[in-house]
């Protein structure tokens, strides 16, 4: 809308500015022509800024979307790749997580289309009267306190109501996996109503990863594993143990009550952090129910509470909307093993008979499907028929094609994968690099060498290379050199090196922004171009602009 007005004024402006009158009594009515002149180039200069900051829109919507469909494209259907193209070694850390996590709601929950909603302007309409709402809600009695509203039922509505064959996979799963939450919650002595918080975080996914780069079914981010006891390395990530980050939860959640003293704020803060919590607390007037802090949450989390009454009311009265829950045939009795040796799942698999793919499904944890046993105590879940096979078969399963499972390349090469994926991270103000090694789960030292940095210093808008969580291939420590080598080598025939070793000219094509530009340039920003260069964002084809080594 507002760039709509800022083009309508451009153009009236500009037509001003190329027909005003230049009689004495016409110059009294309309400003000056050179006036105009400079306001049609201020607002021009307003206009380039917002397209620039819509194409940066665009170019990440645009990757954030298709990377899941262009994903299922090419792993399903005719034109699927051969095996060979789809070995491990052929794709990163992240795409293997996103095709796990892809694979694992394709085949298990299978959500539609008709499962999204945006729920801050849809409104569902219900032929269940409030009064029987209100009446179910009473008679769950539950130990946290459950409010009803317009809000809260249209999360009741589309949860029990449109949504029927996804929440059938849900809630075959819940069959499985909520009498171990129950247990677990039991254990730290807290309600056992929070067990629905695992649906509305990843409907069940124990592969489930977010943008923002939280794993597993109870949706952990690497800073927070430390703290709550989640191990996290080149072969294990227990945030996708459903047990252990089950464990982890209600650590969380005990100690978020402790803070606040009230389930409803605890249960926000798991989705947003105390500090927003507290910080809405105080935006609110020092008001503590929810409620009275709603307005002052963020956008999601406002929707995160009325979701978790939906899930909770239509796990419990799920018959009444005739939901029926489809088998997730998980076993129903699994032994558990602490394994302090190196083990395969596939050697498990080959001498035992255990399905591979069920072993999987109960040890998601392990990244690489290796539990490295030499390292810590680790263990693994066997389906109870099979305990026979492995007890008689412990002593030689470890030296079963040892050579195949175990090549010493192959193990250096998880190890030299590190942690977790390859970011690009854009400096904000702010920042400083002690800061971001937090955030990241990484050190100083690394970030200067992944990014060949001198010294401690930054600046806002500089595009850092990371490698989340850990280590990173032995080749990253030369990576922002290389990357540079690469672009400047690749605009040769665009670009004239200049003498002066600290930049390189650049002649402006057709359609280009300065945003664009800066893009081809790794630490390099459009407004660190204007800088050097003492120039607005406005530029033409032809133009030749300098670019600052970085």
């Amino acid at each position: 809308m507002k760039l709509t007005k800022l083009i309508a004024v451009a153009v009236a402006a500009a037509f001003l500015a190329a027909t005003a009158p230049a009689s004495a009594q016409n110059k009294a009515l309309f400003p000056g022509k050179s006036h105009l002149q400079k306001e049609n180039q201020r607002l021009r200069h307003e206009l380039d800024s917002l397209k620039q900051e819509l194409e940066k829109m665009r170019t990440e919507i645009s990757y954030a979307d298709s990377l899941a469909s262009g994903m299922l494209d090419s792993y399903t259907g005719e034109n699927a790749p051969s095996a060979s193209e789809i070995a491990p070694e052929n794709y990163t850390p992240a795409v293997s997580d996103s095709l796990l996590s892809i694979w694992y709601l394709h085949n298990k929950v299978n959500q539609s289309e008709e499962d999204y909603y945006d729920m801050d302007s849809v409104k569902f309409e219900s032929n269940v009267p409030d009064s029987i709402y209100i009446a179910r809600i009473k008679q769950m009695n539950s130990f946290i306190t459950l409010p009803y509203n317009d809000i809260v039922k249209n999360y009741i509505i589309k949860y029990s109501e449109k949504m029927p064959q996804t929440m059938g996979k849900i809630l075959g799963l819940c069959e499985y996996y909520m009498p171990i939450f129950e247990e677990i919650f039991c254990l730290y002595d807290l309600p056992l109503e929070l067990k629905a918080m695992a649906v509305i975080e990843s409907a069940l996914n124990p592969l489930a990863v977010s943008r923002a780069g939280a794993k597993g079914m109870w949706q952990f981010m690497y800073s927070m594993t430390k703290p709550y006891g989640l191990h996290v390395d080149s072969f294990v990530d227990e945030r996708f143990d459903p047990i252990k980050s089950a464990h982890a939860a209600a650590q969380y959640l005990q100690d978020s009550y402790r803070i606040f003293g009230d389930w409803n704020l605890a249960i926000a803060s798991y989705n947003c952090g105390a500090g927003n919590v507290s910080k809405a607390i105080r935006r609110s007037g020092g008001k503590r129910g929810f409620w009275d802090i709603w307005p002052y949450l963020p956008r999601e989390t406002r929707g995160y509470g009325p979701a978790f009454v939906g899930a909770l009311y239509t796990m419990t009265y799920y018959k009444e909307h005739g939901i029926k829950p489809v088998s997730a045939a998980m076993p129903e009795h699994v032994d558990t093993f602490h394994i302090n040796k190196m083990l395969h799942l596939k050697q498990v698999s080959e001498l035992t008979g255990a399905p591979i793919e069920e072993l999987k499904n109960l040890n998601p944890q392990y990244k690489h499907e290796i539990i490295p046993g030499n390292e810590r105590d680790y263990i693994l879940r066997l389906p109870y028929k099979y305990t026979n096979a492995f007890l008689e078969y412990e002593d030689s399963v470890y030296r079963h094609k040892v050579d195949v499972y175990f090549n010493p390349v192959t193990i250096k090469k998880i190890k030299d994968g590190g942690d977790g994926e390859r970011i690009v991270y854009r400096v904000k103000s702010g920042d400083y690099l002690g800061k971001i090694a937090s955030r990241y789960g990484t050190t100083v030292a690394r970030i200067k060498k992944w990014n060949n940095l001198k010294s401690n210093n930054i600046r806002v808008g500089q595009r850092l290379i990371i490698y989340r969580g850990g280590n990173a291939p032995s080749s990253a420590s030369s990576s922002s050199t290389s990357t540079k080598s690469a672009t400047t080598q690749s605009s040769t025939s665009k670009s004239q090196s200049s003498s002066d070793p600290g930049y390189i000219v650049y002649t402006v094509k057709s359609g280009e922004s300065l945003y664009l530009i800066a893009k081809k340039y790794p630490g390099v920003s459009a407004q660190n171009i204007m800088d050097y260069n003492k120039i607005g964002p406005n530029i033409r084809p032809g133009m030749k602009i300098k670019i600052p080594k970085r």
